[in-house]
């Protein structure tokens, strides 16, 4: 408690009333000694004479006042000389709590303080619930954002100590198994991840907190002599359980917000986890139904990429095909809509169309309307665009269909580019189909077959991504694979937002 009186008796008197009632006090002579011990010291209650030497009490209270930090720190007025009904209706007026005039018994003095204090706490802890409330809600919102484990625990552990005002670990493991955490030394650190590992397989499914010395969480400095209370979240049987770990001085009895926190935190790293899951089942089905070899060709070098999109976005049905059928190269190239493990799936029975009516004989154009009429029979509300062509690898000749693919492009010895276009309609789409399209491959010259993940980008339409890729396919590589490589490096970045397939065909 802060008592502020320029007479030194005076205050002594105060001093050793508060003291014998438990109180610990420290002191001020002058108004602006008093406001700036508000600032820098936890002070529960002020107790302030009227009459000070360079201010008014009247304005130390009022300038307290008016800061939010401190709108509700209680003010005692004591006087001996401002003790008329206008005194008091202005110090009360000014924000005073309790107003006091000299005579006065010590009694009344530590009952005013015993009172104001019991509504001065009471209304800290319903504001602190208040406030903690709203950040557990701005919290489990940007987990709900988080485009990763990582991302995850990042944004959990700095919620944590945006909620508790201090230190903060989180810790969870990956799909993978892989244990990780994110810790802070409080609301404005920064917040790191780390690898660890936590031995605890007794954890039961279901919520729980215990306290733990700190010595057991090293990755955050905590605070001195206090314990840390860790709340256990385990959702499954067969997933390990996610750990928040605050400094136990910040938690409430019975630890409700801890709790809820831990459990917002178990339930978005287990959607996390099982998206993760998907995610990855997807992409090895997309690798296993890719074709598993380049065709070796005499007179021709090929090079092939497949790029998933990035872990932290869903998967395509991108896919591409390279087979020899009576001495044509079949090279078809395609992308199922949508973004699932379905999507895949529907890729894979494609795929299988496309060599099986190609084995058949048919040109580009009647495979890709036997294909359209599977779709429509079979696969109904599904929608793909495919580009399918025969090359003669000895004369280079192409006969080409599309369904509503990005058109190949096709680069000169003499570095000259022009993107061979086949307007037609998507598969699954019922719609006439115009005739094959027939073009040649020049000696020295480069065809580049590619889905829409390679040129496409937020804030950019198509066309400038076209010429982008011209512009980049013109300075050809001697090695096709480094090609195919420099392509992707200038065209798609370090994070892949959608699924990449590339084919580049050179003919000797």
């Amino acid at each position: 408690m802060l008592v502020a009186d320029e007479d030194a008796a005076k205050r002594q008197r105060l001093v050793d009333r508060l003291k014998a009632a438990g109180h610990r006090t420290i002191e001020a002579r002058t108004g602006a000694e008093a406001l700036a011990l508000v600032d820098a010291e936890p002070v529960d209650l002020v107790v302030l004479n009227v009459k000070l030497p360079d201010v008014t009490g009247f304005e130390v209270c009022e300038r307290i006042k008016s800061t939010e930090r401190h709108a509700a720190l209680p003010v005692i007025y004591v006087s001996a000389l401002a003790v008329q009904m206008i005194d008091r209706t202005r110090g009360l007026s000014g924000g005073a709590d309790a107003y006091l005039t000299e005579p006065f018994e010590a009694d009344e003095l530590i009952a005013s303080v015993h009172s104001l204090l019991r509504y001065y706490h009471a209304r800290r802890h319903a504001e602190q619930l208040a406030q903690r409330m709203t950040r557990l809600a701005e919290t489990t919102l940007a987990l709900s954002l988080a485009p990763s484990v990582a991302k995850l625990l990042e944004a959990a552990s700095a919620g944590a100590a945006r909620i508790f005002e201090g230190p903060a670990v989180v810790f969870a493991e990956t799909v993978d198994g892989a244990g990780m955490a994110a810790a802070t030394n409080g609301p404005d650190s920064p917040t790191a991840i780390h690898v660890m590992n936590v031995d605890d397989p007794g954890a039961p499914v279901g919520i729980a907190v215990r306290v733990d010395a700190p010595g057991g969480w090293p990755l955050a400095a905590w605070p001195a002599g206090d314990t840390v209370s860790v709340a256990i979240a385990r959702l499954r049987v067969d997933r390990a359980p996610v750990y928040v770990a605050v400094a136990t001085g910040t938690q409430m009895s019975g630890y409700p917000m801890l709790r809820q926190l831990a459990q917002a935190v178990a339930a978005a790293v287990e959607a996390q986890r099982s998206y993760d899951e998907e995610h990855r089942i997807a992409v090895t089905l997309q690798r296993s139904l890719l074709p598993p070899r380049v065709p070796q060709i005499a007179g021709l070098d090929i090079a092939v990429r497949y790029e998933p999109a990035s872990a932290e976005t869903e998967i395509g049905g991108d896919f591409y095909e390279l087979t020899m059928i009576e001495g044509d190269l079949l090279v078809a190239i395609g992308d199922v809509t949508g973004h699932s493990l379905h999507a895949a799936t529907v890729m894979a029975e494609l795929r299988h169309a496309v060599r099986a009516y190609a084995v058949e004989g048919h040109p580009p154009g009647a495979v890709l309307h036997r294909v359209d009429v599977m779709m429509r029979t079979l696969l109904p509300g599904e929608l793909a665009t495919l580009c399918l062509l025969l090359l003669d690898p000895g004369t280079g000749r192409i006969r080409m269909a599309s369904a509503g693919h990005l058109p190949p492009l096709v680069v000169t010895r003499d570095r000259k580019v022009r993107y061979h276009e086949h307007l037609a309609t998507l598969l699954g789409v019922r719609a006439h189909r115009p005739d094959d399209i027939e073009f040649t491959l020049p000696k020295g010259g480069t065809l580049v077959l590619f889905t829409d993940g390679l040129i496409e980008r937020r804030g950019s339409d198509i066309d400038e991504g076209l010429s982008t890729l011209a512009n980049a396919a013109s300075r050809v590589d001697a090695d096709i694979e480094r090609f195919c490589d420099r392509l992707l490096a200038e065209l798609s970045g370090p994070e892949v937002d959608d699924d990449i397939a590339l084919v580049a065909i050179r003919r000797a």
